[in-house]
């Protein structure tokens, strides 16, 4: 579920779709059965989440052969982003979008460490 969960995040993002590409993976979802749930930080949140919900829970239906999944999406106003991100994450997601900044990287003699 989880990999299908992040595929569907992954095409969000290629897409353009950044704002539902970062709620879909804000944390990991859990799955109780065919119940998924999802904490979202804020009620702002939660009603983009909602827009696309359909869309999402017609990709895991249907990759995952099963048509009983539901989505419960909870509010919970204390959560953090639980990803921690250091320069080498940050650097590889840029080189993700945009592979010429590992040249621009080469050419100047930028390292990570510094």
């Amino acid at each position: 579920m989880l990999l299908q969960w992040n595929k569907y995040a992954q095409r969000l993002g290629d897409k353009g779709y950044r704002i539902m590409e970062s709620l879909l993976l804000i944390n990991d979802p859990k799955l109780n059965g065919t119940a998924i749930t999802i904490e979202l930080p804020n009620e702002g949140s939660k009603l983009d989440f909602e827009k696309e919900i359909h869309g999402l829970l017609g990709h895991l239906k249907g990759h995952l052969h099963n048509h009983d999944i539901t989505i419960e999406v909870i509010v919970n106003e204390s959560i953090e982003n639980k990803r921690s991100f250091n320069d080498q994450d940050r650097y590889n997601r840029l080189l993700e979008i945009n592979p010429n900044i590992e040249l621009l990287r080469t050419t100047f003699g930028l390292d990570l460490d510094a």
